[in-house]
């Protein structure tokens, strides 16, 4: 599965969140880092989600956020995350 990733640019270090996994956020001093960081918090995040049995949160497209919300800004730096969910999990 594909996960949107907004990454912000801070005083000292990058800051990314995925609009589609409230709560789940990670930080790093490059965009690199950050992205690597990202990953490792969503595979670990959404894991937990399937392990405790909770709504799995549907992604949706960059197009969805720009006509629909106010959230992603000119300044945000936008990515893309794929993470591997095992089919039988979200059967």
């Amino acid at each position: 599965m594909k996960f949107l990733v907004v990454i912000e640019k801070g005083k000292n270090n990058y800051s990314a969140y995925s609009p589609d996994v409230i709560g789940c956020a990670a930080t790093g001093k490059t965009i690199e880092e950050t992205l690597a960081n990202m990953k490792d918090a969503l595979g670990f995040h959404l894991e937990g989600v399937l392990e405790n049995g909770e709504d799995f949160p549907t992604p949706r497209s960059l197009n969805f956020y720009i006509e629909n919300t106010d959230e992603i800004s000119s300044d945000d730096i936008i990515a893309h995350i794929n993470i591997e969910i095992p089919e039988i999990a979200l059967a």
